[in-house]
């Protein structure tokens, strides 16, 4: 009998590389553009809930792939933004409209699932304090649509994975455009509409504060899904509602 050919070990991917992808993504999506001057290693740190360590490492093999410089006494600096490795086409139809919100409800609930996996104490209160940041702008009468993508990215950010994160980035034009058009058209009251979403968007909140993967992603799905009957069909989606009354223990 012929012996099996070994795999390779599996390799768990390292703190300061995920840090390193994430800052790669937040470089390539233009948060830090060209000749920008990053965050300090503290700063960073605290933004990652990571060391400084590892923050270093992270930053030293940026320098190694050319993506940033170090400058002594002045900082690190954004030397070179990679070519995003997608760009999509502006929305043109009521169908485009609709194709994307079906994406939207399967990529952001497996995106939540993963943020209640991997979200840290740092995130969790960053997607809190968008949760807020997006109530106020409704009390302050704004229309609340940047707001509302800030606290999605937010999301996506505390997944750790800068796939996430990239593809957030390229539909953030299609995702607010989407917001606006829901306030617009929307066949709910304005009142009813907007404390829906605020419900919608505290379900999400506390299932990743609580970790639970499966109740996150359901959470999403429900959300992204009454965003889009809220335009389309009036009152509250089929699998919204069969959804909301399962048992919430699993």
């Amino acid at each position: 009998m012929r012996s099996q050919p070994q795999r390779p070990p599996f390799r768990p991917v390292k703190l300061s590389e995920q840090i390193h992808d994430q800052l790669l993504a937040l470089i390539t999506d233009g948060e830090f553009p060209e000749r920008a001057k990053l965050p300090t290693e503290v700063e960073l740190a605290g933004r990652f809930d990571v060391s400084r360590t590892i923050v270093r490492e992270a930053l030293a093999r940026l320098r190694d792939d050319g993506i940033v410089v170090s400058r002594q006494g002045a900082g690190t600096f954004v030397q070179r933004r990679p070519d995003r490795a997608w760009k999509l086409t502006p929305l043109g139809s009521i169908t485009d409209i609709q194709r994307c919100f079906e994406f939207r409800e399967g990529f952001e609930a497996n995106m939540a699932s993963w943020a209640a996996r991997r979200a840290d104490r740092t995130t969790i209160k960053r997607i809190g304090s968008a949760v807020e940041a997006y109530e106020d702008a409704i009390k302050d009468g704004k229309p609340g649509s940047h707001a509302d993508f800030d606290l999605h990215f937010v999301i996506a950010e505390a997944t750790r994975n800068r796939f996430f994160v990239s593809v957030m980035t390229s539909l953030r034009d299609h995702i607010v455009f989407g917001m606006n058009l829901s306030r617009d058209l929307s066949r709910m009251q304005p009142a009813a509409r907007l404390k829906a979403v605020r419900e919608e968007h505290r379900r999400v909140f506390e299932a990743i504060r609580a970790r639970d993967p499966d109740r996150a992603h359901d959470a999403m799905r429900v959300h992204v899904e009454r965003a889009r009957f809220r335009i389309f069909e009036g009152g509250t989606s089929p699998i919204a509602s069969a959804i909301d009354t399962e048992p919430t223990s699993r």
